[in-house]
């Protein structure tokens, strides 16, 4: 089988290369797959993809950029060169742009691959009928509200015109059929990045780093976490270190910032910037609990499943996806209401002061990573790929 991805990928910054980092580590070692055909977004001058990929049969090809009109036609360019048996898009809404007509534009392209012969399926990591338009910081206009939902209807009918689209929650599948009256929908689940042996549940000597991971400053703000730490050491004696691990929203550039001028004399708290994908394990490894200070979701998370695979303990407020999600692959976390400071301050100070609920949390976590590793995860895409490919051939037999 010889496989297209579409999707940005490290060291490109565009969302869910990290996704497509851990497909890729996962595709390139089944039996299945003679080679993979990588269809990224360009990088910035002087920065160059990684040459070794080459030794595993993978093909790294920059045909598009970022808020390009033309993002489309440059796929299908790639896909006409390349000849891939079946191409997979890991994509959300704003994945070819965040300027409305290019990045509407770009989600043409699934639908273009399938018009050109070969077999599409789209990873949908969201879907516009679960976003909180006015959590996750887009608009709290009603008109600006109703034209949002209007254009994701618009482009959901565009994706769902590829061969199959999969998700990663239950939930969508029965809204996007229900809605949209199709059967090319699948559940997928995210699957965890990579499972590390068992954990050592014991913390590391020195502070106790109460640490987030993201893009932050829309649904994801970190000022309640600092506040709320805050709290806790104003009645505690716990040496704690915050870790924000991670950048700006590409929509909010420039909070990260803004965070560390408003709480430029709050001690131990520390701002890594971009994490780099070999970094990764040391942040998790060295965290006492990992919380998540989201007043909305978009979709899945990856970072909850990452949390999983290093065996963390978890702070999560209790909202839309993340809740699901977490009631179906089986997660654990102490639990807030969005917004309330007091409440994430009292679910932080729980954990940390008692290492036995803190380790049932953390191994809970690593047995539901466990039970869904990526490895897993892309033998159902190949069960999909397969089904595809079929169809194609018994299509072009027919006609």
């Amino acid at each position: 089988m010889k496989l297209a991805i579409v999707s940005p990928y490290p060291p490109s910054k565009g969302t869910l290369n990290e996704y497509a980092f851990h497909l890729v580590q996962q595709f390139k070692d089944k039996a299945e797959v003679t080679e993979i055909i990588l269809i990224t977004d360009k990088l910035p001058e002087g920065v160059t993809y990684p040459k070794s990929l080459e030794a595993d049969h993978i093909k790294m090809v920059d045909a598009w950029e970022f808020n390009s009109l033309t993002n489309a036609l440059k796929i299908r360019k790639a896909v006409n060169e390349y000849k891939p048996d079946v191409v997979l898009y890991n994509i959300q809404f704003l994945s070819f742009g965040d300027k409305k007509v290019p990045g509407a534009l770009g989600l043409l392209a699934p639908l273009i691959t399938r018009w050109s012969g070969v077999p599409s399926m789209v990873l949908l990591h969201n879907i516009i009928e679960t976003v909180d338009l006015q959590s996750a910081g887009i608009t709290n206009n009603p008109i600006m509200k109703g034209i949002y939902n209007l254009s994701g209807t618009i482009l959901t009918r565009l994706i769902l015109s590829a061969d199959m689209v999969a998700v990663t929650i239950s939930k969508y599948v029965e809204i996007l059929e229900e809605k949209y009256k199709v059967k090319n929908v699948a559940l997928v689940p995210h699957g965890s990045f990579e499972l590390p042996p068992l954990p050592d549940y014991n913390l590391p000597s020195g502070p106790l780093k109460v640490m987030t991971f993201g893009k932050f400053g829309t649904y994801k703000k970190v000022e309640i976490l600092i506040d709320a730490i805050q709290l806790v050491r104003s009645r505690t004696d716990l040496d704690i270190e915050v870790v924000i691990a991670g950048t700006d929203n590409p929509n909010v550039k420039g909070y990260l910032q803004r965070v560390q001028t408003k709480y430029e004399g709050i001690p131990g708290l520390t701002f890594t910037g971009y994490v780099e994908e070999e970094d990764v394990p040391r942040i998790f490894t060295e965290s006492a609990i990992c919380v998540f200070p989201y007043t909305s979701t978009t979709g899945s998370s990856g970072v909850l499943h990452q949390a999983g695979s290093y065996g963390k303990a978890t702070i999560l407020p209790i909202i839309g996806d993340l809740k699901s999600l977490i009631e179906e692959e089986g997660y654990a976390g102490a639990y807030y209401e969005p917004d309330d400071t007091a409440g994430l301050a009292d679910a932080i100070e729980k954990v940390l002061i008692n290492e036995e609920y803190r380790t049932h949390l953390a191994s809970s976590n690593y047995a539901a990573a466990a039970s869904l590793p990526m490895a897993d995860i892309v033998d159902w895409y190949l069960i999909h790929f397969k089904e595809l490919i079929e169809s194609k051939k018994r299509h072009t037999t027919l006609v």
